[in-house]
């Protein structure tokens, strides 16, 4: 496949290091981590690292800046954007919250591990949010063969002015993934987004995304 670099991408000066985790170029984390296990340093990069890699497999872009979602969390345009991680605690549960099935461990005897990523957009009024966040949801959950989480709630956060409306959608996906072991498919069929295969060129090391950006792993 051939990269056509996007106008909206910037260039590297406009992006923090994938391997650097920047407090102040990162959003504040929202009501939705509050009482959990929120990351933060390399934790939260080696978990933000699977991110780019399941949104590259899934085609989860920010059409406006056309690169691969994960990315917005390193641009240093908009350091209040982008996702941040929490490992759950179960004793912060809400008990209307549907959990994996062996909510104390899980099919291997380990304990259940859930993700909670909260997504924040660039404005109020992203009209992206709802696709980006349903494709979040799809990629972690969909590919949970690649990471060691037996869920992934998504939600965006309350800034946004279609908050409530999202996060409900959000959680009727994952209420069914959890009773039936799998995603609803989309309104219209298909993914939220085109389908992807992995990093272009992905077998050579550092090579090019389709967003233009090199991989440092």
């Amino acid at each position: 496949m051939v990269n056509v670099p996007s106008p909206f991408g910037g260039s590297d000066d406009t992006f923090d290091a994938y391997d650097e985790f920047v407090p102040g170029h990162a959003p504040a984390p929202g009501q939705f981590l509050d009482g959990h296990d929120v990351l933060d340093g390399r934790r939260h990069l080696a978990v933000h690292r699977l991110a780019r890699e399941l949104f590259e497999a899934r085609a989860v872009y920010d059409m406006t800046f056309g690169y691969n979602l994960a990315r917005l969390n390193n641009d240093r345009r908009h350091p209040d954007a982008g996702y941040r991680y929490a490992v759950e605690r179960a004793e912060a549960v809400d008990d209307d919250l549907p959990a994996p099935d062996g909510a104390a461990e899980g099919a291997d005897g380990d304990a259940v591990r859930v993700l909670r990523a909260e997504f924040t957009p660039t404005t109020a009024f992203c009209p992206q949010s709802d696709t980006l966040t349903r494709g979040s949801l799809r990629a972690w959950n969909g590919l949970a063969d690649r990471h060691e989480f037996d869920l992934v709630r998504v939600r965006v956060a309350p800034m946004h002015q279609r908050a409530t409306e999202i996060d409900a959608a959000l959680r009727e996906a994952e209420t069914a993934l959890v009773e039936t072991g799998e995603l609803p498919e989309p309104e219209g069929g298909g993914d939220t987004s085109p389908t992807g295969d992995g990093f272009d060129d992905d077998a050579v090391p550092g090579s090019a995304g389709r967003d233009g950006s090199r991989a440092p792993f």
